[in-house]
């Protein structure tokens, strides 16, 4: 299996992909001396809201600069320093005339000059509305995402590995009657129920958990159903019957062992749609509250703002897009790997 996935690259770059977003997910809050919920100000005590990114490194390539543009502003206030403090105004475009006569034009400016913030103070990927670190609110976002994602999944695997245990093994009437409780489950829309949840408990991390593994577990109750049907009347399942192996040894020590790869497949294929399910259920108003952030809450805070400040959003939707095609990537490489029996596949 191993060698199979090796030679899958498309998996084996997804795998690596994720491993450095994990590790920046747990390490990447700690490369910066601002807190999550932390609202900076300046020595004016003003709130360093919006800021642009600034990235010494990138700075001198032109990149990340910290320049922002000042819109609609009059003219003959461009040489008021209490307005625009020396150094800050950078060049201005797009001049024109007010049906008063006012002369207005677009201002670029050194952000940072322009709030009276320092050169050792940098925000490589800017604030947001509220003054709060955007690199910190990134990862740290990113991690409860994570989270959320893998107990959900976590709970839905047990939880359905042992229903369709029962179901496939026993038959008959048991399996009747489970499954058809599972199909009216499986078909209430999963955001349905998930926002019934939350409106019924309140949101947080555990409620958000508890919203997507109330469903999550039907698909995987199906899977190891379906595997238990298949392999219940393989030949060691028969001798270990005949040798008086009780009902739990048979499910736990032989069936349930032999269905691992698609449960695991299964798994998997399942986080990346518990991150999208989070994300668009806090875009909707359903996350997580504040100030505990997520990558649906970055979101759906930097929506508004999209226009003036497209940075916000970009960072956030740019994580959560490779999360999600690294685990597809992964997951197909995975399943490919665990399952030699198709010659076509890698």
């Amino acid at each position: 299996m191993r060698d199979r996935l090796k030679k899958n690259k498309a998996a084996r770059a997804a795998f690596w992909i994720l491993l450095i977003l994990i590790a920046m997910a747990v390490f990447g809050p700690l490369m910066t001396p601002y807190g999550y919920r932390e609202q900076l100000t300046n020595e004016a005590g003003e709130y360093l809201s919006n800021m642009p990114p600034r990235i010494p490194l990138l700075k001198k390539l032109g990149i990340a600069r910290g320049y922002a543009v000042l819109r609609d502003r009059r003219a003959e206030y461009l040489s008021d320093t209490e307005r625009y403090p020396e150094g800050s105004v950078i060049r201005t475009k797009n001049y024109y005339q007010s049906a008063s006569g006012a002369e207005y034009c677009d201002v670029v400016v050194d952000y940072y000059v322009y709030m009276g913030v320092g050169e050792d103070v940098n925000f490589w990927l800017g604030t947001d509305q509220m003054g709060r670190d955007l690199w910190t609110r990134l990862w740290r976002g990113t991690r409860v995402s994570l989270l959320i994602a893998f107990f959900a999944v976590a709970a839905d695997t047990v939880i359905g590995a042992l229903y369709g245990a029962v179901c496939g093994y026993f038959g008959g009437k048991t399996d009747l009657i489970l499954m058809r409780f599972c199909e009216i489950v499986r078909s209430i829309p999963n955001v349905v129920i998930c926002s019934l949840f939350i409106m019924l408990l309140g949101t947080g991390v555990r409620t958000m958990i508890l919203a997507l593994a109330v469903r999550g577990w039907t698909h995987t109750a199906q899977l190891v159903r379906a595997q238990f049907l298949r392999n219940k009347t393989r030949e060691y399942v028969l001798a270990s019957r005949v040798m008086g192996a009780s009902d739990a040894r048979i499910i736990f020590r032989h069936i349930l062992p032999n269905s691992l790869s698609p449960l695991i497949s299964g798994a998997m294929m399942a986080v990346p749609s518990a991150i999208f399910t989070e994300a668009f259920l806090a875009y909707i108003g359903l996350g997580i509250p504040a100030p505990e952030p997520s990558l649906g809450t970055l979101l759906s805070g930097a929506w508004a703002a999209l226009e003036l400040y497209p940075t916000q959003t970009l960072f956030p939707a740019l994580v959560i897009s490779v999360l999600l095609i690294a685990f597809s990537l992964f997951t197909g490489g995975l399943r490919d790997a665990l399952d030699p029996r198709d010659p076509g596949r890698a």
